[in-house]
């Protein structure tokens, strides 16, 4: 089994970095393959709404990680989204990424478990995990959580490395991340398969 973290930070070892590396720890010592990918500091495409990725499984936008992103998620079984707080909010880089992400390739993201976690100098933490949360509803993803919310504080990685609580808060919640894979897997070998949800009513009030 393997899960995928996120990092939407444009630093590649920054405070998100150090979060989502201590989830991976605890994966990883049970038995949880990982891997990080790192959205870095280049340009990165929002969506333009234009219907391009329809049955496709792709956006048209070939030119950042978006793509090698959903493809690379359609292999793992779990996933860890960390994005830095930026003005109260997660940092947009990364939110346009995954509304192309989600919006083109949604399939495979559904009933796969899934965790946010931020970083933060001070505020916005709980506002930007509700924003990350969103992609998990409607997706059918069950949420994986953790002791605390999860977050970290610090301006900078030696300061989040001195969170000594949020540091635990991420390793719990590998742990559980890892905990629940192996009940899954242990349902599949049971014969247990996900639910088949209904789609075919769409309410638009506006006609």
């Amino acid at each position: 089994m393997k899960v995928l973290l996120f990092n939407g930070s444009p630093r590649k070892n920054g405070c998100t970095y150090l979060s989502l590396q201590e989830a991976a720890k605890a994966m990883e010592s049970q038995g949880i393959e990982t891997e990080i990918l790192q959205l870095g500091d280049g340009p990165v495409w929002d969506c333009a709404a234009c219907g391009g990725c329809a049955g496709k499984g792709r956006c048209i936008w070939e030119d950042d990680p978006a793509n090698q992103w959903i493809e690379k998620a359609r292999q793992a079984d779990g996933f860890v989204f960390g994005a830095p707080v930026y003005f109260g909010h997660p940092a947009g880089g990364f939110l346009a990424l995954l509304d192309r992400m989600f919006y083109a390739g949604a399939d495979v993201f559904v009933h796969k478990p899934a965790a946010a976690v931020v970083s933060a100098r001070r505020a916005g933490t709980v506002a930007s995990l509700d924003v990350l949360y969103k992609y998990f509803g409607i997706c059918q993803m069950p949420v994986v959580s953790s002791t605390y919310w999860n977050m970290v504080f610090g301006p900078a990685p030696r300061q989040v490395a001195q969170d000594q609580e949020g540091l635990q808060t991420m390793a719990n919640l590998g742990r559980n991340m890892a905990w629940l894979l192996q009940c899954i897997q242990a349902g599949k070998s049971l014969g247990l398969t996900p639910p088949q949800a209904e789609t075919a009513c769409r309410t638009d009030f506006n006609r």
